[in-house]
């Protein structure tokens, strides 16, 4: 697809968008540009002709839940709306029988994955979770654990005197099937020093993902935009992304997730608006050229935004969540109960134009629905 020759009058603008339009890479000085003078329609039809290069008129989702082990934590995130201390009656720590017990309220669903990501709990190591892994393994065989952010796993393996490799080769032999990308945060290290000091560092997080992608365990990465940080952070985080990805290949998607302000130390701070919202859709869309997908965590950002996303370089909802997660609720998410029916999925995509496609963990086709 080409633009037309008047629709864009900024003449670096318009050597940028003729660059994307025949699928050559841009700077990060280009996607900076992007951000700061690049209008909403623009980077809509901008963004529009790259997902269609990756996933034509396809939007993904699929039949998932969330086991959260605990909200108890050793760090405390400015950000965080999800941690509480030991005592508080917010707080809570599942035993491996009671995350079962969340499993089978699903023995006769047909969900494909089970997403576990929690707190950084001080008593737990690699083989408290190793074994929670081989439970739910047990019970449902074909279920793809997606499971433990990279912060989560850098604490379980070093508590357990591992190397990463070993610690991740371990968990791959209990079942994990793949990494979440939560932790990410900012890479700037001025900028993790202000919001997660405690927090693993930006080239652990990266290392950790490396290490997982070279034993053939993919993941997904995220960026927490909307706080603190510049447009020059979220391009110089998403270059670093784009990097590892030349050398691994091991990222399925990118998820751009918004800080919202409820009940942390952050909320003077506010949230930015739907339309930079959609903005940093778009830009991720295209400066991110060899991750094939842009998630849009409707949990977070509610149905309507999600829905709305998708004209801005979102292929993927994520899924059913069938009412498991309470980390954006907590941060004063809308959606307060969240779960969503494919029915309800196939419509959001439809009436957005689209195709929806129910796949599996690592972007298998499982259904096709008609438009």
């Amino acid at each position: 697809m080409k633009l037309p020759e008047d629709y864009i009058e900024d003449p670096l603008l318009k050597e940028i968008s003729s660059r994307i339009t025949n699928g050559v890479r841009i700077s990060e000085e280009e996607g900076l540009l992007l951000y700061e003078r690049a209008g909403l329609s623009l980077l809509s039809m901008l963004s529009g002709i790259v997902r269609r290069r990756f996933n034509n008129d396809f939007v993904f989702f699929n039949r998932n839940f969330h086991i959260e082990p605990t909200n108890k934590c050793i760090y405390n995130c400015r950000f965080c709306s999800y941690h509480k201390p030991e005592g508080d009656p917010e707080s809570w720590e599942h035993t491996h029988d009671e995350m079962l017990g969340i499993a089978e309220r699903f023995d006769d669903t047909q969900v494909t994955e089970v997403h576990i990501v929690g707190g950084v709990h001080p008593s737990h190591d690699i083989h408290w979770y190793g074994e929670l892994l081989e439970k739910i393994r047990e019970l449902r065989p074909g279920l793809h654990i997606k499971a433990f952010s990279a912060i989560e796993l850098d604490y379980m393996i070093t508590r357990s005197g591992m190397t990463l490799k070993e610690g991740l080769s371990e968990l791959k032999k209990h079942g994990l099937g793949s990494v979440p990308g939560g932790g990410a945060e900012i890479f700037d290290e001025e900028i993790r020093k202000k919001i997660c000091p405690e927090k693993a560092t930006a080239e652990r997080w990266l290392g950790i993902h490396e290490t997982a992608h070279s034993l053939g365990i993919p993941s997904n990465a995220t960026m927490l935009y909307g706080h603190i940080e510049t447009y020059v952070h979220r391009i110089g985080h998403m270059s670093r992304l784009r990097e590892l990805q030349d050398r691994t290949g091991g990222f399925n998607a990118f998820i751009p997730l918004k800080y919202k302000k409820a009940n942390n130390s952050m909320s003077h701070l506010g949230e930015v608006s739907m339309i930079e919202d959609l903005r940093n859709y778009a830009v991720s869309r295209i400066f991110l050229d060899n991750i094939p997908h842009i998630k849009a965590y409707w949990p977070m950002i509610g149905r309507k935004v999600a829905q709305m996303s998708l004209m801005f370089g979102a292929d993927d909802l994520d899924g059913t969540i069938e009412d498991t997660t309470r980390i954006y609720s907590m941060a004063g998410s809308g959606e307060t109960n969240p779960q969503m029916s494919t029915g309800e999925i196939c419509r959001l995509v439809r009436e957005a134009g689209y195709v929806p496609v129910e796949r599996d963990s690592v972007y298998n086709f499982i259904h096709t629905f008609a438009l």
